[in-house]
């Protein structure tokens, strides 16, 4: 058995390389390809595949092999809706018993967000999708819900391969999900513990960018 060091290493590789639309949805991953690309042997690859099966980024089949997830509507209709409700519930959590170091990391995680928009000759949707990715774990960090933040964490992490499959594909995707403005009302009505309107902003935000996706998907 190789080292889990060595096994986490190869699975964030090709973790990114499945965001990043090296790897596509429903292509077949092939252990002794993967070993060439990667420079590793055959069992860090075998169990880095399937650790990421666990995040649903990877499938895995029995005399069948393996393959990047596919990428359906369905799907993606489906992760949305349970992320709109995981996320009205811990936000109004949230805003209810977070304290003031909790209140910092928002604002921390959305001034990092915000600076993004000033560096445009350089900018990086990766970059921004991965702090974008921190702002909304941020926000709901605060709620004392174990076993739903770690439900909602699992959520978003496959709802962010969606994010990054709709950007690799359509060329007007980033543009339609990135909006600081809202992010920034979001942030506002927050840390002014209106929980009312904040978890309205943060469902309209969510379906907005379902739709965005859903969009981009049908389009590549």
């Amino acid at each position: 058995m190789s080292s889990p060091t060595l096994t986490d290493k190869v699975a964030k590789l090709i973790r990114q390389d499945i965001l990043d639309g090296n790897l596509l949805p429903g292509q077949k991953l092939v252990v002794a390809e993967l070993k060439e690309k990667y420079n590793v042997g055959a069992s860090p690859i075998r169990e880095a595949l399937v650790q990421l099966s666990w995040s649903k980024y990877v499938q895995l089949a029995p005399q069948k092999g393996c393959w990047v997830s596919p990428v359906s509507k369905e799907e993606l209709n489906d992760l949305y809706e349970s992320l709109r409700v995981i996320s009205s519930v811990l936000l109004k959590k949230a805003i209810e018993s977070g304290d003031e170091a909790w209140e910092l990391d928002v604002l921390t995680s959305y001034h990092k967000l915000s600076r993004i928009q000033h560096t445009e000759d350089n900018f990086g949707w990766g970059e921004w999708e991965e702090r974008h990715h921190l702002f909304h774990v941020s926000l709901l960090e605060g709620a004392t819900s174990k076993n739903m933040f770690e439900f909602f964490s699992d959520l978003i992490n496959q709802v962010k391969r969606y994010r990054y499959t709709a950007i690799n594909n359509c060329d007007n995707a980033a543009q339609n999900l990135f909006n600081i403005e809202e992010h920034e009302m979001i942030m506002k009505l927050v840390l002014a513990k209106d929980a009312e309107q904040a978890t309205a902003l943060l469902d309209e935000h969510l379906v907005g960018s379902m739709k965005a996706i859903e969009k981009a998907i049908e389009v590549a």
